[in-house]
């Protein structure tokens, strides 16, 4: 229908609808959930094609502008369908004519100075069983590049390779070499080169949009699409807000927040660890606060065991994701954690093993700490390492530096990562949060990522817990 293989720009397509109902899938949705979509879906090309339609009506622009790439999308029910949904705009040589619909002939220009690419906001709400669309929001803005390395789409061809080929295929077999890459087939290959191709492009997007001091780039993420990366790496449960358990408040800490603080200067922090092909962060980011509160308690850091809650956490669903605060109950209710050594950790789920004669630490409950940056840090100064959780959204390409995506680019309210705050600072006067991550530590900084913090980014305020140990 519409090419969407260029850069990228937003579109946030809203159908509300108060009705339980099954995804194409097989998966069932929940009024108020909102669910991960991919490109292909009917329901998102159809708002988008109403989104486009609008947007070149509202426009004083004499050329049509079309959608060039989707970044994400995501539905969500109540009373309708609610889309929401990532993308770039650019303009065609195609003018507008009294119908005002966008031709699927139009081209682009091919001069990228031309073509005046805009990132942009919709909302559009639709009435399934009314047949209605209705536009709500339309917010857009320039995108304005930074100078970043040139990454050109090159043809996988048979006839005599260009020098962009070249060094497209070299990139691509530096990355196979460093990551210990093995492909089954020749086509399996091929499918991974355009991917990673792609990768490259979507790398280079964020980094001419991102407002920190970031590098995105390869990283071993980069032959997967966003949605293999979503359905491995990250967990669902997380933007379930329907299925968040209330938790009892933490007390405030009792002094304002020094100007940096970073638990792994005292020893409250053990080494970063892979939770490898299973979406199962957010055992690690339990796990993670647990040892430091256990460090506070005991002086002593141990490393506990994942696997543990991956196999007799009954409340979650081990590799397909999980909730901290289920995990803090089911701690509290099987008696403890054993050690990793003792419980050691396998990547999938296996029958539950525990033993509660070898159990080394305890919880005696847990708790929600307030949604105010400072608070967090102040707390986190005081208490030990947090349980954090945030949109991953520009996760997949980090290579280091801090992090700072633009708001309508990583949604507050799609959470779907588990991660570990152990402390904050700032870099050349730009803030951050240190975050341990459980991808390894070939990952970004060591194993770490950091973001800017003090604009509730990416949602890391919404979700940040601890288990309190008495």
């Amino acid at each position: 229908m519409m090419d969407l293989g260029l850069s990228r720009c937003l579109v946030l397509a809203v159908c509300v609808c108060a009705v339980v109902r099954g995804d194409d899938d097989g998966r069932i949705e929940t009024a108020g959930a909102p669910v991960h979509l991919s490109d292909s879906d009917p329901g998102l090309l159809k708002a988008l094609k109403f989104a486009e339609d609008r947007y070149n009506q509202l426009s004083n622009g004499m050329h049509i502008r079309r959608v060039s790439k989707i970044i994400s999308a995501t539905r969500q029910l109540v009373k309708g369908v609610r889309y929401s949904i990532t993308v770039e705009t650019g303009r065609t040589q195609c003018k507008k004519s009294a119908e005002l619909h966008v031709p699927e002939e139009c081209e682009f220009f091919q001069e990228s100075h031309k073509q005046k690419t805009e990132v942009c906001l919709f909302e559009v709400w639709n009435i399934p069983w009314e047949n209605k669309s209705t536009l709500l929001k339309q917010k857009c803005q320039p995108a304005v590049p930074k100078e970043t390395k040139k990454v050109v789409s090159v043809p996988l061809s048979r006839d005599k390779p260009t020098q962009e080929t070249v060094d497209l295929l070299m990139q691509f077999k530096d990355f196979m070499v460093k990551y210990n890459r093995t492909y089954t087939s020749q086509e399996e290959a091929e499918k991974r080169l355009r991917i990673f191709q792609q990768n490259l492009k979507t790398a280079q997007t964020l980094q001419a949009l991102d407002q920190g001091t970031v590098e995105y780039g390869v990283t071993k993420f980069s032959d997967l699409t966003e949605n293999e990366f979503r359905m491995i790496y990250l967990n669902p449960m997380l933007n379930q807000w329907s299925l968040q358990k209330q938790m009892k408040p933490a007390a405030p800490a009792s002094k304002a927040a020094p100007d940096s603080w970073d638990w792994r200067e005292h020893g409250a922090v053990n080494n970063v660890k892979n939770q490898g092909l299973c979406g199962s962060c957010w055992a690690f980011s339990v796990t993670g606060n647990i040892e430091g509160q256990w460090f506070k308690k005991t002086g002593q850091l141990l490393s506990l065991s994942e696997q543990e809650l991956v196999d007799c956490d009954k409340l979650d669903q081990a590799c397909g994701g999980g909730l901290p605060s289920n995990a803090y109950e089911a701690i509290e209710n099987l008696g403890g954690l054993e050690t990793e050594i003792d419980y050691s950790y396998t990547g999938h789920k296996q029958g539950c093993e525990f033993s509660s004669g070898k159990v080394v630490a305890y919880i005696n409950s847990s708790v929600e700490l307030p949604k105010d940056e400072n608070d967090i840090a102040a707390w986190l100064a005081e208490n030990g390492p947090v349980s954090a959780a945030l949109n991953a959204f520009a996760m997949q390409f980090y290579r280091k530096g801090v992090s700072h995506p633009l708001k309508i680019l990583c949604n507050p309210w799609m959470i779907d990562h588990a991660v570990l705050l152990v402390g904050y600072g700032d870099r050349n006067g730009v803030p951050f949060w240190a975050i341990k991550n459980s991808w390894g530590e070939d990952y970004g900084e060591h194993g770490y990522y950091y973001l800017y913090r003090g604009s509730n980014l990416c949602g890391i305020n919404k979700m940040c817990s601890s288990a309190v140990v008495d």
